[in-house]
């Protein structure tokens, strides 16, 4: 691993890039679970019985 203190400015951004690359992965990779979960519910939800 690099040692954050010794890196330097071109590498800190590399870094910082692929942090918020792979966030904005993940949250697009949630809101796809949970779109194609809410859609595959579909209608049945509000069929249920009691």
């Amino acid at each position: 691993m690099s040692d954050p203190s010794r890196e330097s400015d071109a590498e800190a951004k590399a870094r910082r890039g692929r942090n918020i690359a792979l966030a904005l992965g993940l949250l697009l990779f949630v809101v796809l679970i949970f779109v194609v979960t809410i859609v595959r519910l579909g209608g049945n939800v509000a069929e249920r019985p009691f």
